[in-house]
């Protein structure tokens, strides 16, 4: 069985309904990104940076997995699929994927500030988290994500991954975000690449194949036209 690497990005999740950095009147043009995701914001207001978190995954709870995420679901019925994703919801995991690895963090789970940095799982009725909550050690909780000036602890085990790849499919990423966007260079010019995403991309190496729609359709495309059993 081949092996599907799929990285996906915001606009995977976007035809769910979560917002994105750039989405006029979403959770993040309320707010400046120095203030809620970076940990200066963290250390200036724990209870501003909680509040928003807690805000996003409330928006988690409106929303359903789209076509997209339930299609590649479906193709680990063809494929040994093993999705990269820099997104921090649990959409992928709804839909049924089951081989994810979440860069940048995930929204339902929070971690220790102290030296241990354990991780914790929230639940849907009780996914709120505020300051004086702390682990069993005593330590404060804070989201479990990657702030904007922190390390992405996952990129080795990511390149890892990508260099596995038989055939590698990049979905709702504008490629612009580093240092995700350098997985796509993981992998040998002789390997199929695609690229789903509705919005113009410059500067793509010449083996990419774009298919230039949103997550859903751009999915059903790919598989009647280039995933054929």
């Amino acid at each position: 069985m081949k092996k599907l690497v799929v990285l996906t990005g915001a606009g995977m999740s976007a035809e769910s309904g979560i917002s994105t950095f750039r989405d006029e009147g979403g959770l993040w043009e309320k707010y400046k990104i120095d203030d809620v995701a970076t940990p200066n914001a963290w250390r200036k207001n724990k209870a501003l940076v909680l509040d928003f978190y807690n805000q996003r995954r409330k928006q988690l709870f409106n929303v359903e997995p789209n076509a997209g995420h339930l299609a590649l679901a479906e193709l680990e019925k063809q494929f040994e699929v093993q999705i990269i994703t820099q997104n921090v919801d649990n959409l992928h995991e709804r839909a049924g994927s089951t081989n994810i690895l979440h860069l940048h963090g995930e929204l339902m789970k929070v971690r220790s500030t102290g030296h241990g940095a354990e991780v914790y799982n929230l639940t849907e009725d009780k996914y709120e988290t505020h300051v004086g909550d702390k682990c069993p050690k005593g330590f404060q909780l804070r989201p479990h994500i990657v702030w904007f000036g922190e390390a992405v602890t996952l990129m080795d085990e990511a390149e890892r991954l990508t260099k596995q790849a038989d055939i590698l499919l990049v979905i709702g990423t504008s490629l612009q975000v580093y240092p995700a966007a350098g997985l796509i260079n993981q992998v040998n010019t002789d390997i199929p690449v695609y690229l789903i995403d509705p919005r113009p991309i410059d500067k793509l190496p010449s083996h990419v194949t774009i298919i230039q729609k949103g997550a859903s359709e751009g999915m059903i495309e790919l598989r009647e036209k280039y995933l054929k059993a």
